[in-house]
């Protein structure tokens, strides 16, 4: 993901900046607990395409 692009994203609901896990290919916003997916280089940040953050994954 091109890191401008990330300097720029937004979690959709708090508006607190996003952090990219290249491992699961997500963006997570660690303020809501919520995982979004990138799929085909893309972005998906919809609620209801978000999945909750495990509490290990909230602590790292």
């Amino acid at each position: 993901m091109d890191p401008k692009l990330l300097d720029i994203l937004a979690c959709p609901l708090c508006k607190s900046a996003v952090q990219l896990n290249t491992e699961k290919n997500e963006l997570w916003c660690k303020a809501d607990g919520l995982a979004f997916p990138i799929r085909d280089d893309i972005a998906v940040m919809l609620d209801t395409e978000a999945r909750t953050l495990s509490h290990d994954e909230r602590l790292d």
